[in-house]
């Protein structure tokens, strides 16, 4: 039997050019990427003095605008503090009081989260008023009253009042009423535009992460249509938005509208640096009766807690991104109970996920035996493979391909059984994907070195940036990357070397993906990274219970040679394979007949 060697010198070389060759692509893209956040910033600074600009010429719309006439009040229960200007009678401070934010100075979750603050939240009502003149609410001096755990807003604009009316709720909800008396004289508008600039806080720790779950979200269709975007542009002209939103990796500002939002757009752009992520500016029309304004709004400033989404009963446990169709039901129908069941015992989140994947290795473990047995089985018949390649050095490929294909159809070996725990893994890894990111509970929990298991850990600092890597190196990234290479040099013994020239050595291929994964699981959830730490490292153990105690190669090929006594009926793939590779070996004939005519 021939014994798995490693990596021989040709394999070796062939492993250094490809990881120069994906270097060389790194920098490049960074070069490119460094020069586009260059024109990025550039565009920023006009758009900052376009929107001062903006501002000015806003302000003078009211001459009672100035820094002395701006009030606020305040309401608070034990989920939100919040916060209201009197410039534009809207919210102008949300805190949520039983969570923390992240301070990158101290590298610790201790300030207050804030999800509105300095002005990073501007909102009102526009219309025209029968002159033309454009008028929006954000631009008028309200006075506020409050009574209990309500705040009126009152403005007058022209003899016309409006009033915004504001009443704090449990359950992280704020009821928004609007009214206007007088209204009917200054404009014919049948419909007011409102208008919403909202840029998103950074909260957590892995900027990248946190950037990329920021994106609008939205219901239509009385609440049974859920839909988000996260490209430059939304559009929505044709469906009445039930609520429209914008969700962050663990919490949401949401307006809802009873009427609906009509012919709805929006645009976001991501913000490099600083103490924002994204900016979202939204626009939808809200019906006006005989030109008065009277409709109900209520605001939601939640967490992205699924329990908590569910009460609500308006399509909000959608906002939660954990995948799509059967991904998502193993979120939510497997993995979070299993999590909440297995913390109920009063573990650390890390040893939780750690029973969570001995569970999954069980329950995946007769697959895993099947493909082990296939692997130990191959390994058996290796000889006659290379025996027959030996043979057929100099025939033709396809005639080569059809040999060994009879010699694993003799000896009962389906080489397509193989695919099967790969696939099998393929939707549990996106599951996980999205569920270590975005499950509130783990935001927080802390495991050895990793301070926060939804975020990467940085135990190694790098005083440099690398591309795609950046300024640290993750341990659990760096641990799950060498298990996966062990599993990967103990696995790829078994793997036939390519028979045809120009076609590429999967070993190499193989030992290169680990590599690459390094770069992907740096920066992501460290709950991830030590997920499939541990899942790695249980596939060796298994490996080498089932090699030395499970399996006996002797019965294998004892197995084997009654297989080749037995008649073996052909199966409908099989047979497939064997009519395609005839049709080609035949017009292959034809083409070599014709050419020698020539």
């Amino acid at each position: 039997m021939q014994e798995n060697k490693g990596i021989d010198k040709s394999q070796m070389i062939s492993f250094a050019v490809l990881c120069l060759v994906l270097f060389g692509f790194m920098f490049y893209f960074q070069n490119k990427q460094s020069k586009e956040e260059q024109v990025k910033a550039q565009e920023q600074k006009i758009e900052q003095v376009k929107n001062a600009v903006k501002q000015t010429q806003a302000s003078n719309i009211n001459p009672n605008v100035t820094p002395g006439a701006i009030q606020t009040a305040s309401l608070s229960n034990k989920e939100l503090n919040v916060e209201f200007s009197s410039l534009g009678g809207q919210v102008s401070k949300v805190q949520l009081s039983e969570y923390k934010a992240y301070d990158h100075k101290t590298d610790n979750a201790d300030l207050p989260l804030y999800l509105i603050d300095k002005k990073n939240s501007n909102y009102g009502f526009q219309f025209k008023d029968k002159t033309g003149k454009v008028i929006n609410t954000k631009d008028l001096v309200f006075t506020p009253a409050v009574n209990g755990n309500a705040v009126t807003m009152t403005a007058n604009y022209n003899s016309a009042v409006i009033q915004f009316v504001y009443t704090l709720l449990p359950k992280y909800t704020l009821d928004f009423k609007v009214r206007t008396k007088g209204l009917a004289a200054i404009t014919s508008d049948n419909k007011a535009d409102f208008i919403w600039d909202y840029s998103v806080r950074n909260l957590e720790k892995g900027r990248a992460q946190e950037q990329s779950h920021s994106e609008f979200s939205y219901a239509f269709n009385n609440y049974k249509d859920y839909d988000y975007d996260g490209r430059t542009e939304m559009s929505e002209e044709k469906e009445t938005l039930n609520w429209i939103g914008v969700k962050q990796q663990f919490f949401t500002s949401v307006i809802e509208a009873k009427s609906g939002f009509t012919h709805s757009k929006g645009n976001q752009e991501a913000i490099e640096e600083g103490e924002y992520l994204k900016k979202l500016n939204f626009e939808g029309f809200v019906q006006m009766t005989g030109s008065e304004l009277n409709q109900d709004f209520t605001w939601y400033f939640m967490p992205l807690d699924l329990p908590l989404l569910k009460t609500y009963d308006k399509n909000f446990d959608e906002i939660l991104p954990l995948g799509w169709s059967f991904i998502g039901w193993m979120n939510r129908g497997f993995f979070m109970p299993m999590y909440n069941i297995i913390a109920e015992w009063g573990l650390t989140a890390g040893w939780v996920i750690f029973l969570m994947t001995i569970i999954v290795k069980l329950i995946l473990s007769p697959i895993m035996y099947k493909q082990h047995k296939l692997s130990a089985m191959m390994k058996v018949i290796r000889p006659e493979i290379d025996e027959v390649n030996a043979k057929l050095k100099d025939a033709d490929p396809m005639k080569k391909q059809q040999a060994t294909m009879e010699i694993y159809r003799k000896a009962g070996v389906n080489q397509m059984a193989g695919c099967l725990p790969a696939l099998v893994q393929i939707p549990i890894f996106y599951a996980l994907f999205r569920f270590f990111p975005n499950f509130i509970d783990l935001r927080g929990k802390g495991f050895w070195f990793a301070k926060d298991l939804t975020a990467y850990d940085d135990l190694i600092k790098l005083p440099f940036k690398i591309p795609f890597l950046g300024d640290h190196l993750s341990v659990f990234a760096l641990a799950c990357t060498i298990v996966i290479l062990i599993y990967t040099v103990m696995t790829s013994g078994n793997m036939q070397q390519p028979q045809q020239e120009g076609m590429p050595n999967m070993k190499v291929l193989m030992y290169i993906f680990p590599i690459t994964f390094l770069f992907f699981l740096n920066t992501s959830a460290s709950g991830l990274s030590w997920y499939y730490f541990v899942s790695n490292a249980i596939n060796i153990l298994i490996i080498l219970v089932i090699k030395y105690v499970i399996l006996d190669e002797k019965k294998i090929h004892a197995q084997i040679q009654a297989n080749k006594e037995k008649p073996k009926a052909e199966g409908k793939f099989q047979k497939k394979m064997r009519e395609m590779m005839e049709k080609a070996q035949d017009q292959q004939k034809i083409q070599e007949q014709q050419k020698k005519k020539k």
